[in-house]
């Protein structure tokens, strides 16, 4: 899917785009391969998150054993709007209306809690049946005092936070010091925010969904996302959206294999990409214009598509910096009337690029 339906979809009256179970499985299987026992002894906690609807407290919940879990809490927001329909009327789901606990003065304005870390029924298991709720004492917003709280008493943040407010959303989750891994718009990636974390090696992408087709359940699929709703699935199809992590995966430990750039010439870049190797107007780094086509001997800085992070094994490569104003130390940039808001060959503006280097021995 293109930026304009990821901008309608940032511009929505609401956030609620679910994760499927299986993507959730294949991103968790990617960490637990590298180490199966990740989670064991640890807390989870999964904000903006709604068992009523969410995959991430399944998933959790019904592996909560077989992962060693600690604790499991999900909190969900009021968002009174998502419940509402045509006639403007607010109802509660039918979870939360059969349940002891509802409360009809705070089903609309309460967010809640829900919490697995006890056999609640008995069974000598703790599963999704053993999840207990109750209401927030505020909307359950993330910035707030008592989900704030519960993400610093947890070992992982674990979620699909609302593209909205990401920016804001990663800048909490940062200052926590807490593991993570969250699904983020792939335009987040150059955002000084998060690249100054993949620059640094404190942030990197996951192992990403299947093909690059991340599919999301929404409870009004027609109304937030007209133009991607798959009538046949009932499900929103993106293109661009990434997974975002600080913990370690196999991929990561992969390398690029490479050839020379005279092969690359000849077999990749052709004459297709006639600007393949040289050096950009305004930076001090050759084009480079496929991830593929990255040549194996050269040892200065080349721009490469954003795709790289993709591939990126830090062992392999170093970041030096982004195309944007921000983005690169002033060193690599070259003495003239230049702009450096993006590469430039021949005077044209070109995609933005990653300046990479390999990494020395």
């Amino acid at each position: 899917m293109g930026n304009e339906s990821l901008n309608r979809a940032k511009s929505a009256p609401n956030d609620e785009y679910y994760t499927q179970l299986g993507a959730i499985q294949t991103e968790m299987n990617a960490y637990l391969e590298l180490d199966n026992q990740l989670f064991m002894g640890k807390s989870v906690l999964l904000p903006c998150d709604d068992p009523e609807w969410s995959n991430f407290t399944k998933y959790f919940a019904t592996r909560f054993e077989a992962l060693g879990l600690k604790r499991l809490t999900s909190t969900s927001y009021a968002h009174a709007s998502k419940q509402k329909v045509s006639t403007g009327a607010f109802h509660p789901t039918l979870f939360e209306y059969e349940s002891e606990g509802f409360d009809p003065e705070k089903t609309e304005t309460r967010g809640k809690v829900f919490v697995l870390d006890r056999d609640i029924n008995g069974d000598q298991r703790m599963n999704i049946d053993d999840l207990a709720w109750k209401y927030l004492e505020g909307s359950g917003d993330y910035r707030s005092e008592e989900v704030s709280k519960l993400r610093d008493e947890a070992d992982f943040i674990i979620t699909n936070p609302p593209f909205s407010l990401f920016q804001d959303f990663m800048e909490w989750v940062i200052a926590s010091g807490k593991k993570f891994v969250v699904i983020a718009p792939a335009t987040a990636m150059f955002s000084k925010v998060i690249f100054d974390e993949i620059k640094a090696n404190r942030m990197w992408l996951g192992k990403g969904f299947s093909a690059g087709n991340a599919y999301f359940k929404t409870p009004t699929p027609t109304e937030y996302a007209s133009g991607v709703f798959d009538e046949e699935t009932g499900l929103v199809k993106f293109r661009n959206v990434k997974w975002l992590t600080n913990i370690e995966h196999g991929l990561r430990q992969e390398p690029l294999q490479l050839v020379s750039m005279g092969k690359n010439v000849r077999f990749v870049t052709g004459d297709k990409y006639p600007d393949a190797y040289k050096e950009y107007d305004n930076f001090k780094a050759i084009e480079v214009p496929l991830v593929k086509a990255i040549p194996s001997e050269f040892d200065g800085v080349m721009g490469v598509p954003g795709g790289f992070l993709e591939k990126y094994s830090p062992a392999q490569f170093e970041i030096v910096g982004i195309s944007e104003k921000w983005g690169i130390d002033p060193s690599y940039r070259k003495e003239g009337p230049f702009r450096f808001d993006r590469p430039y060959m021949n005077g044209q503006r070109m995609y933005p690029r990653v300046f990479i280097r390999h990494r020395k021995a």
